[in-house]
């Protein structure tokens, strides 16, 4: 029963042996196109954020809490500011970082492996000065002349903004007493009445703003000609805090003020993973796409107002939304087989072709199995041809010998019952052959002298 059970099976190890060589092919291609799409991102990130009480410091911690939703760790490394945000990453010492606009410019970002993720939010230049009784309140930049201003630490953004501003009005350097206070101290230096005015670039959102706001005794600098700061430089916007907006009860502020205004970016390194930008931006449109003091929803994040180029993926979700995928499925699935399509499309390519190779490869295999013993046979047939006269016989039967050990070996081959007919075939050439020896023996035996012709 064995015996006809593996004649009438399938082979499935010749067909594994068949198709090894195209399944070891497409792996690799597989394994290829894995690496070369990076299809799972690192579960961490570094984010440079600012100074504590900060608005970059507020937002770092709702990013943070965003991306832990998806199992990415975000740790948040405060700073001095955008400025050292800046150099942080152009060392590779972060990930991804908050940059005021103005702090650097194309050529010098593509040449330091940078890219934005979207302007995120315009933090205006608020200079709070102390109010003095018996004094006119200051009007223009150049009263500030021999006063006290913390122009915050340095690798801030105010600082080197603020100089600009100075620049613009005639103010030399030295002109202003200047100190580099982090933003909290400062503000205590203020209030005590130690320096007479600090300078912040910040988000309304900055717990150290809204307390300014409301103080009495500091008074908001009102930039007048705020548009034309807006024109001499281009990174600048004009906004206006409108009448009321801090406190509608009280009337706080009590007017409207201009101010002229940076945006702050989401800048990262060009070598993010895809998967990481997608969530930044995503988690960006989130915490900063409704409406605010200074936008309109929607406004923000946007692919506008950044002198450092976009990033594709950054791009693309502005153009178009979130990946459809994601839509519909958890974030690290959807990405995986957003990631995985070049997978597929080499899978498709070689597939097709290698399945019409497999059949040959299979069906050879088996009738090789057949074919080779006709290698033996045709040998077996030479040995016979060419055998000496006077050796005839001895050549004859050591033949029959190998014949008798060929059909043996044969006696075992086991292939499926499809391919039978081949293995029949075999045998009967066998017994084809046997029979011509046995004949050639027949012919070739000696006659015996006392035989008597008929």
């Amino acid at each position: 029963m064995s015996k006809i059970l593996k004649f009438t099976q399938f082979s499935l190890r010749d067909l594994f042996v068949a198709a090894a060589p195209s399944i070891a092919l497409i792996a690799a291609v597989c394994a290829l196109a894995y690496w070369l799409v990076d299809p799972q991102p690192p579960r961490t990130v570094r984010l440079a954020t600012g100074q504590e009480n900060s608005a970059y410091s507020e937002f770092g911690k709702k990013y943070a809490a965003a991306l832990a939703k998806h199992g990415v760790k975000v740790t948040l490394v405060p700073s001095a500011g955008s400025g050292e945000n800046l150099k942080r990453l152009k060392a590779g010492e972060v990930d991804i970082a908050f940059v005021q606009s103005g702090s650097t410019n194309e050529e010098a970002a593509e040449r330091e492996g940078l890219t934005s993720l979207g302007s995120l939010f315009v933090e205006p230049l608020w200079l709070f000065l102390r109010e003095t009784k018996g004094k006119p309140p200051i009007t223009q930049l150049t009263q500030l002349r021999g006063m006290k201003i913390n122009y915050g630490p340095k690798g801030a953004g105010a600082p080197r903004l603020f100089r600009q501003v100075l620049e613009l009005n005639g103010v030399e350097k030295g002109e202003v007493e200047r100190f580099s206070l982090a933003n909290t101290p400062a503000t205590v230096e203020l209030l005590e009445g130690r320096i007479d005015g600090l300078v912040f670039t910040s988000a309304p959102e900055a717990p150290l703003i809204q307390m300014l706001l409301q103080t009495p005794g500091i008074k908001l600098f009102n930039f007048n000609q705020a548009e034309a700061y807006a024109r001499k430089l281009p990174f600048l916007t004009h906004v206006v805090l409108p009448q009321g907006i801090v406190d509608l009860g009280r009337d706080i502020p009590a007017e409207d003020y201009n101010l002229i205004a940076p945006t702050a970016t989401l800048v990262a390194r060009d070598d993010l993973h895809p998967a990481l930008v997608d969530l930044f931006v995503q988690a960006a449109a989130s915490i900063h796409g409704g409406a605010g003091w200074f936008s309109q929803q929607g406004q923000f994040p946007s692919a506008k107002y950044t002198e450092i180029p976009v990033d594709a993926e950054a791009a693309k979700y502005y153009k178009s939304g979130p990946p459809l995928l994601q839509r519909y499925m958890t974030f690290w699935l959807a990405n995986f087989l957003d990631r995985m399509w070049v997978v597929v499309v080499a899978l498709g390519a070689l597939i097709l072709p290698l399945s019409k190779v497999v059949p040959p490869l299979y069906v050879w295999r088996i009738r090789s199995r057949v074919y080779r013993w006709y290698g033996q046979l045709r040998a077996v047939e030479q040995a016979v041809e060419e055998a000496p006269d006077d050796i005839r016989m001895q050549v004859y039967e050591r033949q029959l010998v190998r014949l008798n050990e060929i059909e043996d070996l044969v006696n075992q081959v086991s292939i499926p019952l499809s391919f039978a007919d081949g293995l029949y075939g075999l045998r009967s050439h066998i017994q084809f052959v046997r029979k011509r020896i046995q004949f050639l023996m027949g012919e070739s035996a000696p006659v015996a002298d006392d035989a008597v012709p008929v």
